[in-house]
């Protein structure tokens, strides 16, 4: 029998009817409300890193566990796994990543943007329900991952969790107009709460085979409060539309094909601003900047194994109400030129004893405020050669 779950929000009432499933809910999900008018319920996971601090322990049992499921499928190379931006950036490059140490062969990582980068050639399509709906997957840079993207013959769609499956859809049939050899898509997320009908919709429309991988699933409905306060808020959440290239290091936005590795060194430079991991027993916060987060995870993970607390999180673009699972809110300029409002939810400074913020723009006014508001490690990512796997962190502290 369904599970039911009812969350009341500020903006009206969420109701959940679950599968029966292995992992209980609450260790998932917690539930917020978002700003918006098309979308007033957030969907707040607490495996994922973004809204809420997570150790980089349970991140990597979540990406292991999400790659083994996938490759339970038939997975027929070449194929083309894709995260979408932005919460599910650093979601995608880690399943990408597990299922490349459990031996996929032939694949290629790629992630959405909302950003602009001239003088590549993309496919757009649309988010409807989001805070900001433009989405740009670009062509991969080098020749070899293009033709790997041109002929994929799986593609495998990673996000946080699916309502309706819309947005998919768009991104899959704007990739078959460049693909028309493409056979199966698995869809891969932490929950789904797509219905039976728009399930079927997606697998009809699409034209081939569609898996569905992930951990709970059910259906989801929301009765909206109609809250006049509330939906009066509107806070800007688009970018100038500037190309953005010059101040982008992070290369899952024109393709890679193995995992990223430090160069030698990397971690030994930060560990003196540290300090020994015993020597305080609260937990070191490593924080990604919007769409770049898979170096805050990877930095996280390997502090957690020299033997340090860690939680790692990410600052958002995503407007959310305080309230429910979103106990504090923190705005401030974003750091890609855009003048936007970028947000860090939960930050309880006092619970950590040190912030590294990872970015991979230059330090700017933004990051400098952010810097010393938190007394934060600046972590500047950048590639140290002409591949797309090999990087450093320039560790700074003003």
């Amino acid at each position: 029998m369904p599970q039911k779950h009812t969350i009341p929000l500020a903006t009206g009432t969420l109701h959940l009817h679950l599968i029966p499933g292995k992992i209980p809910l609450h260790r998932l999900l917690g539930f917020a409300a978002r700003v918006s008018s098309k979308r007033k319920f957030l969907l707040v996971s607490k495996v994922l890193g973004k809204h809420y601090p997570v150790s980089p322990k349970m991140m990597a049992w979540s990406y292991r566990a999400l790659a083994r499921l996938v490759l339970q499928q038939t997975i027929a190379a070449p194929s083309l796994w894709i995260g979408m931006a932005e919460t599910a950036t650093g979601l995608g490059y880690g399943v990408f990543a597990a299922a490349h140490q459990e031996g996929v062969q032939d694949a290629l990582f790629m992630q959405t943007t909302r950003y602009v980068l001239q003088g590549h050639d993309y496919l757009a399509f649309e988010e409807a329900h989001s805070h900001a709906t433009d989405f740009f997957l670009y062509y991969p840079e080098q020749a070899a991952h293009r033709h790997t993207f041109k002929t994929a013959r799986t593609l495998v769609l990673v996000d946080d969790e699916i309502s309706t499956g819309k947005t998919f859809l768009r991104l899959i049939k704007a990739y078959q107009a460049v693909n028309p050899q493409l056979e199966k898509v698995v869809i891969v997320s932490l929950v789904n709460f797509a219905h039976a009908a728009d399930r079927r919709f997606l697998e009809t429309e699409s034209g081939v085979a569609v898996e569905w991988v992930c951990f709970r699933e059910g259906e989801l409905s929301f009765d909206d409060s109609h809250n006049a306060a509330l939906d009066d808020i509107t806070i800007n959440v688009s970018g100038n539309g500037a190309c953005k290239k010059p101040l982008l290091a992070w290369p899952g936005r024109l393709g890679m094909s193995t995992p990223m590795h430090w160069q030698a060194g990397t971690l030994e430079r930060l560990l003196p601003l540290l300090g020994a991991s015993d020597a305080d027993p609260r937990p070191v916060l490593v924080l990604g900047t919007g769409e770049c987060n898979p170096p805050a995870i990877m930095l996280g993970r390997d502090l957690e194994l020299a033997g340090y607390k860690v939680k790692v999180q990410s600052t958002t673009r995503s407007p959310i109400h305080q309230g429910n699972a979103i106990a504090a809110v923190c705005q401030f300029t974003d750091n890609y030129g855009d003048n936007i409002p970028n947000f860090l939810y939960n930050l309880d400074l006092s619970a950590y004893r040190q912030v590294i913020l990872c970015h991979e723009t230059p330090l700017n006014y933004a990051l400098l405020s952010r810097l010393h508001a938190w007394r934060a490690i600046s972590a500047r990512f950048q590639l140290t050669g002409p591949s797309t796997h090999d990087a450093t962190l320039h560790f700074f502290r003003p």
